[in-house]
């Protein structure tokens, strides 16, 4: 990944370059933006910048034996923290235990998100987290020396999900790191972060994508007509990941998608067996596509309503949502969508909490019926 490589962030970019050609270069920084914005990306980019022998003011070479080594993520001044699960209950967890999976997924895509990282590891119903023991990690490798003279990196990818002892173990090495030591913390959520580490990072904020950036990009990747690129990048909402996945429509995609229809379609014709079986089929899915799943739906309740004021340009949906949405739409309004979004909050809550997911998922259903009748 190079700062060309990245799509629709060029004043961001811009930001790192002259921090570097200033020498002002923050010893932690805080990259967060939401979804499918590249704040991975941006890190390991910047990183490459940073450990590059030969960079100009544009760009990493790509020549030299730092940048061949950024090639496949191996560089060994670059360290990687990020949410993994118990594989052993006698066994300390560390990012490292999953390191050759995660160089594979951040290879392949540099915009996934938690949910597809869980999936390509293999959780099962555990939630990723960054652990205690994986601080301690982090500090022992960036006492050492750097092996190559320069810059030692560290990016920790969701670092909202550092529990809070791992937290407040870092504070110190993130406020006062070696020389030539850097901390770059990318986030979705960096409100989540205990405030004594907000305080210690520089913060950059990427935004959502443009629209023509993403409809340019998509033509020029996936050789996309101007009309198809246009639409899917209107419904991607600035999110370059859901813009590619509404190409591919992925198999996850495609069952929120089901799964939302089935649940309104069963709870509005009050199907008590048809709920049953919806939600022990949700139950079977582990936490984190639970919880992604429930705030589909709550993105989904959002463009529903919206719908009903027939202005198109500002609803955000791919073809098969916007489908079933036009018919929808109008049970879906202001006596009942308040009420619907609260209960799946709640429901994202409780299985936030471990609550049993098919007490949970049948609940839901069961509410909807009321809730849709309104």
């Amino acid at each position: 990944m190079y700062f060309k490589d990245i799509i629709g962030q060029d004043n961001a970019v811009q930001m790192l370059r002259s921090a570097v050609a200033e020498g002002r270069i923050p010893h932690a920084q805080l990259i967060c933006g939401p979804e499918g914005t590249g704040k991975l990306a941006v890190a390991i980019a910047y990183a490459r910048y940073l450990c590059c022998s030969h960079r100009n003011g544009e760009d990493a070479c790509g020549e030299c034996p730092s940048c061949k080594k950024f090639d496949k993520l191996v560089h060994p001044d670059l360290h990687f923290a990020f949410p993994i699960y118990k594989k052993d209950s006698n066994k300390t967890p560390r990012s490292d235990d999953f390191i050759d999976k995660w160089r594979q997924a951040a290879l392949e895509n540099p915009y996934m998100n938690l949910n597809q990282w869980m999936d390509h590891i293999g959780t099962e119903n555990q939630q990723g987290l960054i652990y205690a023991s994986q601080s301690e990690e982090i500090i022992r490798k960036l006492t050492l020396k750097s092996s190559e003279g320069g810059y030692k990196v560290m990016i920790i990818w969701m670092a909202e999900k550092m529990n809070t002892e791992c937290s407040n173990k870092l504070l110190k090495m993130i406020e006062e790191p070696p020389a030539q030591t850097v901390f770059l913390l990318a986030a979705e959520n960096p409100d989540l972060l205990l405030p004594t580490i907000q305080s210690r990072v520089q913060r950059l904020t990427l935004r959502p994508i443009e629209e023509s950036i993403i409809s340019e990009a998509l033509i020029g990747r996936y050789g996309l007509t101007e009309a198809d690129a246009r639409q899917i990048a209107h419904a991607s909402a600035g999110n370059w990941l859901q813009a590619v996945e509404t190409i591919h429509l992925g198999n996850r995609t495609k069952e929120y998608i089901e799964l939302f229809m089935t649940l309104m379609r069963r709870s509005y014709a009050r199907d008590l067996k048809g709920m049953r079986q919806w939600a022990d089929t949700v139950a079977g899915m582990g936490r984190e596509p639970q919880k992604n799943f429930l705030i589909y739906c709550q993105r989904m309740i959002r463009e529903s309503f919206i719908c009903n004021f027939h202005r198109p340009e500002i609803n955000y949906m791919n073809t098969d949502e916007t489908n079933f949405t036009s018919r929808f739409a109008p049970f879906v309004n202001e006596k009942n969508i308040f009420g619907i979004m609260e209960e799946l909050s709640e429901a994202q809550r409780h299985i936030e909490q471990n609550v049993n997911a098919k007490m949970v998922f049948f609940d839901l259903a069961l509410k909807m019926i009321m809730l849709l009748k309104q």
